[in-house]
């Protein structure tokens, strides 16, 4: 299906806020948080732990926070499947993450 440049348009603007939430932070000192969309992540609802979390840090503004997404994290039964990296602590992973979950995740990370 060809698409309009109407249509690319709002492809580009409804990815803005996550362009965005990449570029506002200092990467020595930002938490990045990493989301497995491998397809068997996102069969178990990694695209909706992504989209709460990323819609989390843009709703309450949380600077130093930016949240991206890999393929495959090599654990499909674990899915949906999180790694987390705080500057200056071990990275963590978290298993089976809900939306939830993410973001009492996030929460924790921004206190």
């Amino acid at each position: 299906m060809k698409k309009s440049i109407a249509d690319i348009m709002a492809i580009r603007q409804s990815m803005q806020s996550e362009i965005i939430l990449r570029d506002n932070v200092d990467a020595e000192k930002e938490i990045h948080i990493i989301v497995g969309m491998g397809t068997c992540g996102i069969e178990a609802g990694a695209r909706e732990v992504f989209n709460a979390m990323v819609d989390y840090v843009e709703e309450h503004d949380l600077k130093g926070i930016r949240v991206t997404r890999t393929g495959c994290m090599g654990d499909c039964a674990d899915e949906p499947m999180i790694e987390v990296h705080v500057p200056g602590k071990e990275h963590e992973v978290y298993k089976k993450v809900t939306a939830k979950k993410a973001v009492e995740i996030i929460k924790k990370l921004a206190k």
